[in-house]
């Protein structure tokens, strides 16, 4: 999806993986991710939202939570990390990573919500009263008011399979009125997802009607007396939305993508990021004609399309890959051609590392120069320096 992009603006990354691959410092089924260039990115994003007044949290998830990434993000400026579930939430916090944001995409469980407040998260996204109050009693066991973001929902709105939640907009009023009699709890924020996506025709990222939902969240909010300090407006978070971000009434965004250069839109134009990250694999065997490389980090909306095989960029050929079946595990993924056992397979596909079996290796390219700063598994521990 992403290859020849990286190839033309990222060449170098290609090399290092060849390199890395070929010495034996990195095995298959391993993401190689640039985090010079990943940082710029990150910053990049950061200045344009500082321009516009939006505040950013960072996403790891699709990094395999890696701690390395995110304590350099922290340092741009972020006002810490979005964690889609309450282990991201217990891996980063473990590592010393500030929470922005928690319990968007997964709330978290109750004999986890203490362990969490204790780490003095931003705020809590929360999409059913009875977890509100559990907020509410683990926050009055502290001594603490804890920030809270309700996720809000409409018919119309865009929502993924697996992610059905959100508080409807009819029941807003009854629910602000039982917040409001709740001491350790405080509303503070509205949030939804997917706010924006990449619009094949327009060819422009472009806001879903879910912003609408939370404009009219925001309005009942409103009369019911409630100031509210985050319109929070996540999904393909990079230069290019946050403008997009400030002008619909949001005031904060999620990078996660935008941070590798693989959202979407970076497919199709040269964006302000560039691409970060690749995976790396190794042809397995042979077999009716077609060769295999061996898999692992293969995510079912990946969309994989080409491979370059070889010993080096210049001496690599390219090759279709064949999408594995999405109901299979990925032993390995196939090749359109046959190739020789023991080459290096470069791709380059959008990712979400936290489901993988992969390994995360992040390397420095400062100064023309191949680093390996350390190799993780897919969830963010250290396997080797």
């Amino acid at each position: 999806m992403f290859l020849e992009k990286t190839i033309k603006r990222n060449p170098q990354l290609i090399q290092a993986a060849f390199d890395l691959h070929q010495s034996g410092q990195i095995s298959p089924d391993t993401y190689l991710i640039d985090i010079n260039t990943l940082v710029i990115n990150a910053r990049k994003i950061k200045d344009e939202a500082d321009k516009c007044g939006v505040k950013l949290y960072f996403m790891t998830k699709q990094l395999g939570r890696n701690p390395l990434i995110a304590s350099r993000i922290s340092e741009i400026g972020y006002e810490g990390a979005v964690t889609v579930d309450f282990r991201e939430a217990q891996n980063l916090i473990e590592n010393n990573i500030k929470i922005g944001n928690v319990g968007h995409l997964v709330q978290i469980p109750h004999n986890s919500i203490k362990k969490i407040l204790m780490a003095d998260p931003l705020i809590v996204t929360v999409y059913s009263y009875q977890k509100i109050r559990e907020i509410d009693e683990q926050a009055c066991a502290l001594g603490k008011v804890q920030d809270i973001m309700l996720r809000v929902y409409d018919d119309k709105d865009e929502i993924y399979p697996s992610q059905n939640a959100g508080f409807r907009l009819e029941e807003l009023s009854g629910l602000i009125n039982s917040i409001k009699k709740l001491k350790n709890v405080k509303l503070t924020g509205l949030t939804s997802f997917p706010c924006f996506i990449y619009d094949e025709k327009q060819k422009d990222i472009m806001p879903t009607h879910n912003v609408l939902t939370l404009k009219k969240a925001e309005e009942i909010c409103i009369r019911n007396g409630i100031s509210l300090t985050q319109i929070n407006m996540p999904s393909v978070t990079c230069v290019r939305t946050v403008q997009k971000i400030s002008d619909m009434g949001g005031t904060h965004g999620e990078p996660g993508h935008g941070l590798t250069g693989t959202t979407p839109m970076h497919r199709d134009f040269d964006l302000e990021e560039l691409p970060a990250m690749v995976y790396v694999s190794e042809v397995s065997h042979n077999f009716s004609a077609s060769a295999y490389i061996f898999g692992g980090g293969h995510y079912r909306r990946s969309h994989m399309e080409n491979a370059i095989i070889g010993s080096s960029l210049s001496a690599s050929v390219t090759d279709k890959v064949i999408m594995p079946d999405p109901q299979s595990i990925d032993y390995h993924i196939q090749l359109q051609h046959s190739h020789e056992v023991g080459q290096c397979v470069v791709m380059s596909f959008r990712s979400q590392i936290f489901v993988t079996r992969s390994n995360v290796a992040v390397v420095d390219l400062s100064g023309g120069q191949t680093k390996l700063l350390g190799v993780y598994d897919s969830q963010g521990k250290i396997i080797g320096r």
